[in-house]
């Protein structure tokens, strides 16, 4: 009885245990009393959580994450803020400049105290933010900017996202933003730095030669601009300008952390590994937690200047930082391989934080359409094969051509319009790329410089037709789709359209001899059956189009072993 009456009184005494939003903010202080920044961002954030309408959590939890030096977080967070919960808490924009100040990058600092200033000219840090314009205009090496109450901070936004455009390598995108950018606001060096890079990422050298020269008329310092310079000196074959520009760029001692980036990355695009490799040392020393790419950059710096123990150590480092990547244990796996006497001389590792682009070809091309979708999903992916249709080797580009036919979206046909207008490029290159718009079924006409004229490909009756040159391809196609129709749903006719295209891009400039179009129509038809689970043999799909059984098999493995749908067995006869 007297345990009985213990346990009914302690029961007496039992508070019902708080878990709202208010519960979570007074821990979160408690924790900060006491110094324990983790576990005051853990409480902030389930403030957060709790409460998502309420600015002030999130404005604490965007505070907390500043203290830990997580400056893009906290940004991030209030940009939340003033997009979905609240466009007029306009100290965001003064607490999202020190975070950009405590990155270094000025120039955004500066846009975001004129956009506070302009919007909240008596607000409650004014005299702080303009005092900060002060420090800022100094560290820049001019005179500071003043606010302009009619919103200029157009700018910042439009700037913004165009450089989102350009990390996602959407660059045409990009290229529209930036290019009615610097028509309204000329003097926007930033912006014209950026649309130079748009350019050059899809081939437009000489257009992006003369927005970098814009720039430096303006401002003969430019760093951003005179490294782009650099590098298109490099890809136009001017060698004695860039040497020049490189001497120069040696005698910069850069004290801000983007410039130093910049730099660096800059002199190992040139091939000046020894100076890449002294300021990515530099930045490893200054940054309190670098990350994984910064130790790629020092590892192949260290690896092209013969120093193999020091890049497979940062190598090291950078698969701890970043375990689930395969780009550092690619190039660890690799580098004893490469230090090699007889392969030292012929390897260069890239600076590219990213697989190879013959290893990304590799893994991607024989996974067809699932190759495509990690290829959208993926920015670095995308921007590095969309670089490479303009400025790799002959191969490389067909390679590319063959996987956009998996792609085709408005992006890839954008480029594909302009490539096959360049008169640099070879005419089979552009006939292939031609095929692949066929494909996509990009809207007619086709415009291509071909035989060193310009000639317009269009049928009277509307639907797009081919050159002579591809019309015994064409032929081949249209009989096994008039053998599909009825009996194949839309994605397999797709399918059928798309592995042809393919399987023809791969045969570069020496397509097959088409000697019976029904028997590569029925090889055709037998791959596209197989690939999606159908019951269709050889001897069905021969008897259905009236040729031989040994016929369709050749064509049918033909077309599986140079579309990678047999990427292990040999070719056989």
């Amino acid at each position: 009885m007297k345990k009985s009456a213990k346990k009914q009184a302690r029961s007496n005494k039992v508070v019902r245990f708080r878990t709202d939003a208010g519960f979570f903010f007074e821990r979160a202080i408690r924790s900060l009393d006491r110094h324990n920044y983790d576990k005051a961002l853990k409480y902030f954030r389930i403030a957060a959580e709790k409460e998502p309408d309420n600015p002030i959590n999130l404005c604490n939890l965007a505070g907390i994450l500043s203290e830990l030096g997580r400056f893009e977080e906290s940004n991030e967070v209030l940009e939340s803020v003033l997009t979905d919960v609240d466009p007029q808490l306009y100290e965001c924009y003064f607490y999202m400049a020190n975070n950009a100040a405590n990155m270094e990058d000025f120039d955004l600092a500066e846009e975001y105290l004129l956009r506070y200033l302009e919007e909240d000219p008596e607000g409650e840090f004014a005299e702080e933010a303009n005092e900060m314009l002060q420090m800022l205009a100094y560290e820049l090496g001019r005179e500071p900017r003043q606010p302009d109450y009619g919103g200029k901070y157009v700018w910042m936004k439009k700037h913004d996202e165009a450089r989102r455009h350009l990390e996602e390598g959407r660059f045409l995108q990009a290229t529209r933003v930036l290019e009615e950018l610097v028509a309204e606001y000329p003097d926007f060096l930033a912006a014209r730095n950026n649309l130079s890079l748009a350019y050059y990422y899809t081939g437009r050298l000489d257009q992006a030669i003369q927005e970098i020269q814009r720039v430096l008329e303006a401002d003969p310092n430019n760093l951003h601009a005179l490294c782009n310079q650099a590098v298109l000196y490099q890809h136009m074959g001017e060698m004695a300008q860039k040497k020049r520009l490189i001497e120069a760029l040696k005698k910069w001692v850069p004290m801000h952390l983007e410039h130093m980036y910049k730099l660096g990355t800059t002199m190992g695009i040139l091939g000046e590994h020894e100076a890449a490799y002294q300021m990515f040392r530099r930045l490893l020393k200054m940054e309190a937690q670098p990350e994984p790419s910064l130790y790629h950059y020092a590892a192949a710096a260290a690896f092209n200047t013969g120093r193999t123990a020091e890049a497979e150590k940062y190598w090291k480092r950078a698969m701890e930082a970043d375990p689930e990547s395969e780009v550092p244990r690619f190039y660890l796996n690799h580098c004893k391989q490469w230090s090699c006497e007889e392969n030292r001389r012929a390897t260069t590792v890239s600076y590219h934080y990213q697989l190879p682009f013959e290893m990304q070809f590799r893994q991607l091309a024989p996974q067809g359409q699932a190759s495509a979708e990690q290829i959208k999903r993926n920015p670095l992916i995308r921007s590095s094969f969309f670089w490479a249709l303009n400025h790799g080797d002959r191969e490389t580009k067909l390679q590319v051509i063959k996987l956009f036919a998996w792609i085709a979206d408005e992006e890839v046909e954008q480029v594909l319009r302009q490539f096959v207008m360049k008169p640099e490029e070879e005419d089979e290159l552009k006939k292939m790329a031609l095929l692949v718009l066929r494909h996509m079924g990009a809207e007619e006409p086709y415009r291509a410089r071909i035989g060193g004229r310009e000639v317009e490909i269009r049928s009277p009756s509307g639907e797009p037709t081919l050159s002579p040159w591809m019309e015994r391809w064409k032929r081949v196609l249209e009989c096994c789709l008039d053998g599909m129709r009825g009996r194949y749903d839309a994605v397999q006719i797709k399918d059928a359209q798309t592995l042809w295209a393919q399987y023809l891009v791969h045969c570069k400039a020496d397509p097959p001899t088409v000697r019976k179009v029904e028997g590569w129509a029925a090889a055709l038809e037998y791959v596209v059956a197989k690939m999606h689970g159908l019951c269709l043999t050889q001897v069905d799909a021969a008897r259905k189009y009236r040729v031989a059984a040994a016929t369709v098999g050749r064509h049918a493995r033909e077309l599986e072993r140079v579309c990678g749908l047999l990427p292990n067995e040999p070719e056989q006869t």
